[in-house]
């Protein structure tokens, strides 16, 4: 049968009726995305009018349906249109002039490439959304860029203040003293959206301590004498007194004061000074680690007031930060810290590369997801499969994220195929990773009670037809919609979609 896939299981007829997925919206979204969809079927799909379009983002449009999508003139088909960075470049040009901002927007997320005549023609265009989306590009040539620093718009000044850090030193000079509070705070700031980090022109750097906005972020490039590190000592702003904190020249008095300081994140910053007394290193961690609230009062029903808010906060933020923290003169003599009782100060060590064995293996087996993962991530040549398959089990990261240790320290086979039943639905996830798992394994994931398995398992290439379409009737929307856009869906399945959809 023409369309059906090349796999084991019975291929699904057109007698065989499917039925209506539970989010057919969503699937029908996951089905635009299908590598494999036919183009008559792209063509049909032009028709939908919910979701965001993204049968429009598609990299295999011929001219055809591009001129069709132009022609509808649907918004978020033409948006999408605009996103699609396989879009011919004359396509490209005539979206510039399209009347509506967002797709002018979108032609510049999307204008890696493009000529310079799209910058140019773009450059001035009436919506400083336009203009902000091209000040924080950096694909626009430079010359034209630098024209932005003259924007009407402090918006969009202020994002090519805190954009681009490697401008002109004439354009950073203009930023550096713009009118606009925004624009002069984004061009001298604590932290900017890429390296290097910007250093102001000397000759500035007295009137940009003296400004309150700039203040902060000039704190690192002065020169600090005592009158000065005084002053900045007791300024009331938070960030400058932790830049202070961080100063290479800071008295040692002022040092000891700073420990003290009511915001814990202040005191982290001398908690990690190289010159900062023992003694006075564990008093803040301690601090730091023993600020947790009582649970109770994280409860819905139990009201704080705002300082009270505030303070429990800072201190979640400045905890989340002593756990990140990386102390680059640690991984520069990495031996004494090895056995440190700080875990940042461990995994700043197992960053340098140059541990002996058995310290790679004591750090290997710390009692810190972090200082085990990133010892593992800087000694690859020895981590054995079975350390990989502990580490990774045992991976608990201090943010959300979608990496994982089996990203970089890939399972052999026998691996994956048993934990393709290991009571773990976290492990089980990684058994779809075998690009040769045995179809009776496919078929159990795909049945698994946890839908992160079965989101895992519906891309696989080996998943038999009719459980590939049963897991378009889910409960999960991204186990359905993934299950939408495996290229081996069975063409009759794609018609029938299509059809449910009234498309």
């Amino acid at each position: 049968m023409i369309g059906s896939p090349v796999q084991k299981g019975r291929p699904l007829a057109m007698s065989d009726a499917i039925p209506l997925p539970q989010h057919l919206d969503e699937v029908v979204d996951g089905l635009a995305r299908n590598p494999a969809l036919p183009p008559e079927l792209v063509h049909r799909l032009l028709g939908c009018r919910k979701g965001l379009g993204r049968v429009a983002k598609r990299p295999d449009l011929s001219d055809g349906l591009i001129a069709e999508i132009l022609a509808a003139d649907d918004h978020w088909l033409t948006h999408s249109l605009a996103l699609n960075r396989s879009l011919p470049q004359a396509v490209r040009m005539v979206l510039a002039e399209h009347p509506d901002p967002a797709i002018r927007t979108a032609v510049v997320i999307a204008a890696d490439g493009a000529p310079r005549e799209l910058f140019e023609r773009l450059l001035d265009d009436p919506d400083p959304q336009v203009r902000e989306h091209l000040a924080a590009s950096d694909h626009v040539p430079a010359d034209l860029r630098a024209r932005l620093a003259t924007d009407p718009s402090a918006h969009v000044r202020a994002t090519l203040a805190q954009g681009w850090t490697t401008a002109p030193e004439p354009v950073r000079r203009l930023l550096l003293t713009d009118p606009d509070d925004s624009v002069r705070a984004g061009a001298c700031a604590i932290y900017f959206r890429r390296t290097p980090h910007p250093v102001p022109p000397p000759d500035l750097l007295p009137r940009l301590l003296a400004d309150p906005v700039t203040r902060a972020g000039a704190v690192r490039h002065c020169t600090l004498d005592t009158a000065t590190a005084h002053r900045l000592a007791a300024d009331p702003d938070d960030d400058v007194r932790r830049e202070l904190a961080k100063h290479p020249d800071l008295p040692p008095a002022l040092r000891d004061e700073l420990a003290k300081d009511p915001d814990p994140s202040v005191a982290l910053r001398i908690f990690a000074r190289q010159d900062t007394p023992e003694a006075t290193r564990a008093a803040i961690h301690t601090r730091i680690v023993s600020d947790k609230p009582p649970l109770h009062w994280l409860a819905h029903d139990h009201d704080l007031d705002d300082d009270t808010l505030e303070r429990e906060i800072t201190g979640e933020l400045a905890r989340a930060e002593l756990r990140a923290l990386h102390l680059p003169w640690v991984t520069t003599d990495p031996l004494p810290h090895v056995d440190s009782p700080y875990a940042c100060f461990r995994a700043s060590a197992a960053v340098s590369g140059r541990l002996p064995p058995p310290l790679v293996a004591r750090l290997l087996a710390d009692e810190e997801s972090n200082v085990r993962t990133t010892m593992a991530l800087n000694a690859r040549d020895q981590v054995d499969p079975d350390t990989a398959e502990r580490i990774d089990r045992t991976y608990r990261p201090d943010k959300r994220t979608g990496w994982r240790p089996a990203d970089s320290f890939p399972l052999p086979t026998t691996a994956l195929r048993r934990l393709a039943t290991d009571p773990d639905p976290r492990m089980r996830q990684l058994a779809p990773r075998d690009p040769h798992l045995p179809v009776e394994s496919a078929r159990r994931l795909a049945a698994d009670p946890d839908h992160t398995v079965r989101l895992a398992i519906a891309t696989h290439p080996r998943l038999p037809a009719e459980d590939l379409t049963r897991l378009l009737a889910d409960p999960s929307e991204s186990v359905a919609a993934t299950a939408a856009a495996n290229p081996n869906l069975p063409t009759t399945v794609m018609h029938q979609l299509l059809a449910h959809a009234g498309l």
